[in-house]
């Protein structure tokens, strides 16, 4: 019998339409010879769809009507199986509940790769790929990435991190603040999202205030970093688990802005009228122009921030080269990149189709050292306990 993989994407977050892109190039690229995919789609709204109809993409241009062929499911735990069941069953076309083996999200942004799809998993018990709760959280809050990475003596460059309430009772204090902090010009940034969404470079102080307003109306939390003048993006991949993890080849994304945009990374700078294939569409050098001491550099500390972060699975490390200075910092970590970054493992030599074999691998070993832990005891503390016919008043606690 096949492992019954069921995939997940959608969600209630900005990057909702980059999901969908990047789990149908998944499902296209899971071996169907060994495994059953069972598509899930959840829309804006958190409600769970499943359908055939869901694994072509050219479906979602119309995405009502595709809703409409498709059916509301959830997900059901019984004992130490999990299983999709139909929310809508007619009377004479009632369909089974279908077993679910593991669970692959392919998420990006708040509300799923924060950690939140992560902890619904792990509460059905059901084994899952990718980062677990807290190296998700982790990886989707700039300023708590930037906390651990200190932590760990690993490069990141230093920031001002704000709310907007403070930042609409105290502008001028928290203007004051990042440039005697930062300086400019500067970046300013929502602190949890992705894909360069509400991102502004700001050259002077006249800036500021269209791109903190900007960046609130993504997110409460703000962060200010230095910006880079003279910058090169290079970004590189890591595959694997807190054991054992290896690196893909660098690439080197081009922006047609001053930083990369959403436009840039998805929509091939918005000038291509073709499908978007999501980060596969964006003009990129593979591998980077790099000398290979300093390519060697960038592999070896996306494996240290990989390992600082305990992530799991597949990941993308966003990095800044100075190239004044020749140093490099860490800008961001992408705990379920877009596309999954099967870009930069072909090129490393590793089949989309083999790196979804080791994704897998990793996710049910994680499942098996779980439950060789220990989460319950035996305990006899509720023996005896009464609160009497009146409520509390007759407690022996």
């Amino acid at each position: 019998m096949k492992t019954n993989i069921a995939v997940f994407y959608g969600c209630r977050s900005v990057e909702h339409e980059v999901s969908i892109i990047s789990a149908v190039q998944a499902m296209r690229a899971i071996n169907r010879e060994k495994y059953d995919v069972t598509p899930i789609y959840v829309d804006k709204s958190g409600t769970m769809y499943t359908s055939d109809e869901l694994f072509e993409i050219e479906n979602y241009s119309d995405l009502d009507k595709l809703l409409k062929v498709s059916k509301k499911v959830t997900l059901i735990k019984d004992g130490d199986s999990v299983s999709m069941h139909y929310l809508e069953n007619g009377l004479f076309s009632k369909k089974k509940d279908i077993n679910i083996d593991i669970a692959f999200p392919i998420v990006h942004g708040t509300n799923c790769e924060d950690g939140t799809m992560a902890g619904y998993f792990e509460f059905l018990g059901l084994p899952y790929i990718s980062c677990d709760i807290l190296s998700a959280a982790v990886g989707m809050d700039k300023k708590v990435f930037k906390d651990v990475l200190n932590a760990n003596g690993l490069p990141v460059l230093d920031c001002v991190c704000f709310r907007s309430r403070k930042y609409r009772t105290n502008k001028q204090e928290t203007i004051d603040e990042i440039k005697g902090k930062i300086g400019f010009p500067l970046i300013i940034k929502p602190v949890n999202l992705g894909s360069s969404v509400g991102i502004s470079k700001v050259k002077s102080e006249e800036e500021l205030d269209e791109a903190i307003s900007l960046a609130v109306s993504f997110a409460d939390v703000v962060l200010a970093e230095k910006a880079i003048t003279s910058l090169r993006e290079i970004n590189c991949s890591v595959l694997g688990d807190a054991d054992s993890c290896e690196a893909s080849v660098c690439e080197e994304p081009f922006m047609n802005d001053e930083i990369l945009s959403y436009e840039n990374k998805y929509m091939s700078g918005g000038k291509s009228k073709a499908p978007s294939k999501g980060m596969a569409s964006l003009e990129r050098k593979i591998p980077a122009d790099l000398e290979e001491e300093k390519a060697q550099e960038i592999r070896e500390l996306a494996c240290e921030i990989f390992k600082a972060t305990n992530s799991s699975g597949v990941v993308r490390i966003d990095f800044l080269l100075d190239t004044e200075t020749g140093k490099v910092y860490a800008n961001e970590i992408n705990t379920i990149p877009g596309s999954l970054a099967f870009y930069l493992w072909e090129a490393t030599g590793l089949k989309y189709t083999d790196m979804i074999d080791r994704l897998i691998e990793i996710a049910f070993k994680r499942q098996r050292n779980r439950e060789n832990l220990t989460f319950t005891i035996d305990t006899n503390i509720l023996s005896g306990v009464s609160f009497g016919t009146k409520g509390s008043k007759g407690a022996k606690l």
